[in-house]
């Protein structure tokens, strides 16, 4: 199949308006990061420590990239982890996963794998039952993105 010029230039105009008019993918910003973080410490301050963060350095997929996460806790009715969030910096909605513990969880740990747009901070949050906050973060190096990229 032939095309004259008419037609090769028509196909690459329609092509250009719809690149024009295609959405866009939106990332967060680090405010909402730090939006998100403040909403699940109630406002509180968290200190690094006592929550470990497992993530690769290089990820050669961002569309499965394997999280884990555990904390250091006697998992008592006195002592536990109530919850940890998992956030994801530059993706369009940094909130990735929330999990929650009681103190017949035993320990506190879980596994994942999440989608990451881009290079960026992986970040877990720790709240514990008495009010106190842990966090952990990662730089995470996306080759190939997850949402598009």
């Amino acid at each position: 199949m032939t095309f004259n010029r008419r037609q090769v230039f028509g196909l690459t105009a329609g092509a250009a308006a719809f690149l024009a008019v295609a959405p866009r993918i939106s990332f967060a910003a680090t405010e909402d990061t730090e939006a998100a973080i403040k909403a699940f410490t109630g406002g509180a301050e968290p200190v690094e420590g006592t929550i470990t963060l497992d993530t690769p350095e290089i990820a050669e997929n961002g569309n499965t990239v394997p999280v884990g996460v555990s904390v250091e806790s006697p998992m008592t009715a006195d002592n536990y982890v109530e919850s940890v969030l998992i956030l994801a910096e530059g993706n369009p909605s940094p909130a990735v996963a929330t999990f929650h513990f009681t103190a017949l969880s035993g320990a506190a740990e879980a596994k994942t794998r999440i989608r990451l747009a881009k290079t960026q901070n992986v970040i877990a949050v720790a709240k514990m039952n008495d009010g106190s906050t842990f966090i952990d973060r990662k730089e995470v190096k996306v080759t190939i993105g997850g949402c598009g990229g």
